[in-house]
């Protein structure tokens, strides 16, 4: 793929800038930080059109904050005016990372994401009999920048956008050289992208015929078993010694016993919850129905919780589930 250049006279654009604006402010325009912010929208946009141009933008702002469901991570809130010049850049970079990835990726990307993944997750399980689930340990925690950069180069030659590129990603580390702060809008692309060397080489060089990726929870599947330790033996490798990734262990399964993936757990004709999903919900349905019973919660904030929540179960056979746990709500 041929690399992008001169990009930053499009990211300045005010329209462009406008439109990062009301796309960072969606559902925030309550916050005092974003108020203040659009008392004087005009004179912001232009300053942070200055700062782009110049290369020297603020970025490392961080707010911390730990959440826990599904696990823990901790998140890394960057001030609103970074939130706007991180939609800036991804609202005309965002075909060049969109190109570069495969078919079968299915994080952060338009008319992707976790059901659309699990969707394809059902059809492959129902064609072949083995599976093979990589994860990689720690992924935002363990990224090694330098090889980040190095793909960054590849895609883009611009070296005024890659200066501002490389300031967002030294803007944190969790080790000398490693990590991407979980929280931010290029983080996604960065991560995502990372991986995508990934799918070339699995689609490309061992010629998969089933692979699925999202985020860093991949899985490919075989009618050959030894054809399939085989190829995962080779992926490993290329994960482990080209992108310096550390993996947990491999699961290496037939179909019949059930493919964990994104909190469930995929059959050749069905689709259940995961153990740990099946608990999540109870515990949640039950904390949203109390708080909504002491009137710490409105209806529309309950609404806005529990819908998302329903449309989850809803998508694995979880009936008797769902009338368990309404029976003994509050």
């Amino acid at each position: 793929m041929k690399p992008i250049g001169y990009l930053i006279p499009h990211i300045t654009e005010l329209d462009n800038l406008y439109l990062a604006y009301h796309k960072a402010q969606r559902g925030k325009m309550h916050q005092p930080e974003v108020q203040a912010f659009v008392k004087n929208l005009h004179h912001h946009l232009l300053a942070l059109q200055q700062e782009i141009r110049s290369g020297k933008v603020q970025i490392g702002n961080y707010r911390y904050f730990t959440i826990y469901d599904p696990k823990e991570r901790i998140i890394c809130a960057g001030s609103f005016k970074e939130r706007v010049l991180h939609h800036a850049l991804m609202n005309v970079c965002h075909p060049y990372f969109e190109k570069y990835q495969i078919y079968d990726s299915y994080a952060c990307r338009p008319q992707k994401g976790t059901y659309k993944a699990l969707d394809r997750a059902r059809y492959f399980s129902a064609k072949y009999a083995y599976f093979a689930k990589l994860d990689v340990r720690k992924y935002f925690e363990t990224i090694d920048q330098t090889l980040l950069k190095t793909a960054l180069r590849r895609l883009f030659k611009d070296n005024h956008l890659l200066r501002i590129f490389y300031q967002i990603i030294n803007s944190y580390q969790t080790a000398p050289q490693k990590g991407l702060p979980i929280g931010n809008l290029c983080s996604q692309y960065f991560a995502n992208h990372f991986l995508a060397q990934a799918d070339h080489y699995a689609k490309q060089t061992l010629r998969m015929p089933a692979y699925v990726r999202y985020m860093d929870d991949m899985v490919l599947w075989h009618h050959h078993l030894p054809t399939l330790h085989r190829q995962v033996k080779q992926f490993e490798q290329f994960l482990q010694q080209q992108l310096n990734c550390t993996l947990k262990p491999t699961i290496i399964n037939a179909i019949s016993h059930g493919l964990p993936y994104l909190g469930y757990v995929v059959w050749q004709r069905s689709l259940t919850l995961a153990s740990r999903s099946r608990k999540r919900f109870k515990r949640k349905a039950l904390n949203l129905n109390r708080q909504l019973a002491q009137n710490t919660l409105t209806q529309e904030h309950y609404r806005q919780h529990m819908l998302p929540l329903l449309a989850f179960v809803q998508k694995a056979a979880s009936y008797r589930l769902r009338q368990q746990v309404f029976a003994n709500l509050p």
